[in-house]
């Protein structure tokens, strides 16, 4: 238990310093003109206040990843809550606050965008490939898994189909319908309902008779699988996730100032980083390895929500302890859409001032997703957890360079961007689902040969960005309510 209570004044006090630091770094403008004022269309572009932001912005990011990721990734043992602190930390909500604040000063721009700005076009056809499937993957893992947990929760008295063609209608509304009119107005109580949960679950663990395991670096998992670089994998909501660079970019279209970015960017990274905790504990906690894989094996990680909650809580608090679960995938789910719809729209360059013109993007979209869901989840999740990480290394480049061309101190970006791209490269490598089956050591070998190659580039094309002053932030012209 000692060491869950470290873990989270950690993750605390790193908001008011290294999360600080960053910020510093960065360097917000508090009078420069916010897209939400300078791009203000009513739909996408609306002026929000800091606190309804920071809900949307954590309830965006906080899908079933910081609940299924650190239950599965319980199974290594807690060397898990290293990765989930450290990861958040120095990685994650860097990832977080960078992708936010560099959106934020070129007018709500989505990561393909960036990514053609700071990395070259290939990178921008590249980004926008990955980002789209990342969003078409995690919009029907947010569809399944809270459909999933629904359906175990009311003994499934009502069709599984029928539950998930309802997310999907709302999932249609929220995408197609301005921001503030859905989703600005029912996600406080969204919020409600996943914070009370989240606390019950930490709450009741703390004072049962389960114990917390302490800190260890010994892999546990009883399969065996390495930490390096599956665990990096595993677990990425609540540590480190590209997912977050598809919806920062949605609340940079409705902040009101630059400086409120560290509260909304990097603050909520960290609140998510605290559900990931809660989560690994109790998994940790009331389960064994082998039970644990048994019950992931048989259901997915939604049947371990279930028993945790019901275990810990009974079965009123249980039920609402689910309910938080149901709250988080849906609450991604939706922005998961809308920000694919933003990302298309962007790149075909068509107006979504019209409902009609978002229905002609959005629909295609659904029916993909719909059937995506027929797939089976477990290969589901293995595509989404590598397209996440790989669509993360890619946003920490753009930070990177973004620092690197305005000549600030870029190792805040550099070395987690180092770090991840190995993990990714290492897994496409070792994985025979999804990669190419090598070796263990080979694969390792191979990816770090190709992070340094990947590096030595990045390098070159930074040095010719600054050698051509590319403009990094845009240049917007001074709006009077902006203040």
């Amino acid at each position: 238990m000692i060491t869950f209570f470290i873990a989270v004044l950690a993750l605390v006090i790193a908001y008011f310093t290294y999360g600080k630091f960053v910020e510093k770094v960065f360097g917000p403008k508090a009078d420069r003109p916010t897209p939400a004022y300078v791009n203000k269309d009513g739909v996408d572009y609306v002026p929000m206040n800091k606190q309804k932001n920071a809900l949307i912005q954590l309830l965006n990011i906080a899908g079933t990843g910081p609940i299924f990721g650190p239950i599965m990734g319980a199974l290594y043992g807690p060397v898990a809550f290293l990765w989930i602190v450290l990861g958040a930390i120095f990685a994650g909500a860097v990832h977080d606050y960078l992708t936010g604040m560099i959106s934020l000063r070129n007018r709500g721009a989505h990561i393909p965008e960036l990514a053609g700005k700071f990395l070259g076009e290939v990178s921008r056809h590249l980004v926008n490939a990955f980002a789209l499937l990342l969003l078409l993957l995690v919009g029907t893992v947010f569809v399944t898994t809270p459909a999933s947990l629904l359906h175990n929760l009311i003994d499934g008295k009502i069709a599984l189909i029928a539950i998930i063609l309802l997310i999907f209608a709302y999932y249609l509304l929220s995408t197609i319908l301005p921001i503030d009119k859905i989703i600005g107005r029912i996600y406080p109580f969204f919020g409600a309902v996943l914070l009370v949960g989240t606390i019950g679950v930490g709450g009741a663990l703390l004072i049962s008779d389960y114990k917390i395991p302490e800190l260890s670096l010994s892999n546990w998992h009883p399969a065996d699988l390495p930490i390096f670089p599956i665990l990096f994998l595993t677990i990425t909501c609540g540590a480190l996730s590209g997912f977050h660079a598809t919806q920062s970019p949605l609340i940079s279209r409705t902040t009101q100032h630059e400086k409120q970015g560290r509260y909304i960017f990097y603050g909520m990274m960290i609140a998510e980083a605290i559900i990931a905790m809660i989560w690994a504990a109790a998994a940790m906690s009331l389960l064994d390895g082998q039970s644990l894989q048994g019950l992931i094996n048989e259901g997915t990680a939604s049947l371990v929500v279930n028993e945790v909650s019901m275990t810990l809580l009974g079965a009123v608090g249980g039920t609402i302890a689910v309910l938080g679960a149901v709250v988080l995938p849906i609450t991604s789910g939706d922005t998961a859409f809308r920000a694919a719809r933003n990302i298309i729209a962007d790149y075909i360059r068509m107006s979504q001032s019209k409902i009609a013109k978002r229905l002609v993007i959005a629909i295609p979209m659904f029916v993909v997703s719909y059937w995506l869901t027929t797939i089976d989840f477990n290969l589901l999740w293995r595509y989404f957890s590598f397209a996440n990480q790989g669509t993360a290394a890619l946003a920490l480049w753009i930070g990177t360079m973004y620092l690197f061309v305005k000549k600030k101190n870029y190792f805040i970006a550099l070395i987690p961007a180092i770090f991840i791209t190995d993990m990714v490269l290492t897994y496409i490598l070792y994985d025979s689902n999804l990669g190419f089956g090598l070796s263990y050591p080979l694969a390792h070998t191979g990816g770090i040969t190709l992070t340094i190659l990947i590096t030595a580039l990045f390098f070159w094309k930074g040095n010719k960005n600054r050698g051509e002053n590319l403009a990094v932030d845009m240049e917007v012209p001074p709006i009077n309510d902006a203040a």
